[in-house]
Parts: structure tokens; C-alpha cells; sequence
């Protein structure tokens, strides 16, 4: 797996099909206007002040996901070592 494996947007996109929330609920609830967070949610990457905000609003850990994969690559390296 490499960093971009991990689309960020896909994953809140996801998660907000699943509780029912729109992107323009998401965009109302983190100060943005929904043309900027849809160009947003379709990059693999996101700004951490967004990510941050986005999982306030949704009350999830994004980061988590970011934290795994930083941790797998950790353990990959000591096993490889």
C-alpha cells in the first residue's frame, strides 16, 4: 500500500453516504462554500485544517486512517530491518 492507496475524500465521502449527510451539509458545517469542498473531496490529499474541521463535523477520526498507514510502513521497516 503507498500513501496514495489511501484517498481521503473517498473515505468521507463514503462515511457521509452512510449517515445520510450531504457535501453541502459537510461544506454548511465546516465554513466552506460545496463547489470548494466537491474540488476538495476529489484529491487523494486534503489540507489538515479541512481534515481537521470535517472530522469535528462528522465526529471521526480521518486522521486514523493517515495514522495506520504511517504505522504499517513503521512496522514494515523494522520487520525489513
Amino acid at each position: 500500500m503507498t500513501m496514495n492507496d489511501i484517498h481521503i475524500g473517498e473515505i468521507i465521502c463514503r462515511k457521509m453516504k452512510a449517515e445520510g449527510r450531504t457535501k453541502k451539509w459537510l461544506a454548511e458545517q465546516v465554513g466552506c462554500d460545496p463547489s470548494s469542498l466537491c474540488k476538495a473531496l476529489k484529491k487523494n490529499y486534503l489540507d489538515t485544517d479541512l481534515l481537521y474541521r470535517i472530522s469535528l463535523a462528522m465526529h471521526h477520526d480521518f486522521f486514523s486512517y493517515l495514522s495506520a498507514y504511517f504505522k504499517e510502513c513503521q512496522q514494515y521497516k523494522q520487520d525489513k530491518g
